[in-house]
């Protein structure tokens, strides 16, 4: 395991029992919208969906409840938001149509073109090599299938600098305040883990690279978050 990816699972690993809540509270009640516009990207007649960077199920649990006849296979590295995400996932009564499994974007443990669909959240700033995890997630999904993801954004023009703003002084203070050290902690992370990704990586490039078609990006929330999605060739 990278020191990249490392880091990442000790930050979260302490915060599963309350992510969820506290990522609604922090980004102002948008990661849920965020997350239903990402399964919204899905086709219904996709009955078999891999979910990537599962944590803790919330976006298994959409895509199973949007279509009835559907089976999900949910995969994190981290053994501590999975065991949050299996109390959710039998507390919304979809046991029989989840699965969580612990296991590394960067080495599914899955063949050609076993998924219908593919989504994953949150994933590609914590992987060294984001183009090869690019490439791995498409392995997966049959020719014709699709492949979403969400992630955070850096807004642009005069929404910049309240982002800023926002991100290097008011996300650290409310992490404390609603969360103590741990989500203190998140809070320093996430600003230049965002604005460094973007940075460095040219992200629609990297889905084209990695055999995807007809890749359509939306800005969400006056581009503080943004989903991708298209099509395996």
């Amino acid at each position: 395991m990278s020191a990249r990816t490392a880091h990442a699972r000790q930050l979260f690993a302490p915060l599963g029992p309350n992510y969820d809540r506290f990522a609604d509270l922090l980004s102002f009640r948008q990661d849920p919208r965020w997350r239903r516009f990402l399964v919204s990207r899905i086709p219904d007649d996709a009955l078999r969906v891999l979910d990537v960077a599962s944590g803790t199920a919330a976006v298994a649990i959409e895509l199973a409840r949007r279509s009835p006849e559907r089976r999900i296979v949910g995969i994190d590295q981290s053994a501590e938001m999975l065991a949050a995400g299996r109390t959710r996932v039998e507390r919304a009564g979809l046991g029989s149509r989840i699965e969580l499994r612990e296991g590394r974007a960067e080495e599914l443990p899955f063949g050609d073109g076993e998924f219908d669909a593919l989504t994953f959240t949150y994933l590609l700033r914590y992987v060294d090599d984001p183009a090869a995890t690019m490439r791995e997630l498409a392995r997966v999904v049959r020719p014709g299938g699709t492949i979403a993801m969400l992630e955070f954004a850096v807004p642009r023009g005069l929404w910049r600098p309240l982002w800023e703003l926002y991100v290097r002084a008011l996300l650290p203070a409310a992490g404390y305040a609603v969360g103590g050290r741990g989500w203190w902690d998140v809070g320093r992370f996430l600003g230049p883990s965002i604005r460094g990704f973007h940075a460095r990586v040219p992200l629609l490039d990297l889905w084209r690279d990695a055999g995807i078609v007809d890749v359509h990006a939306r800005r969400l929330s006056v581009g503080g978050g943004i989903v991708v999605w298209g099509v395996r060739a």
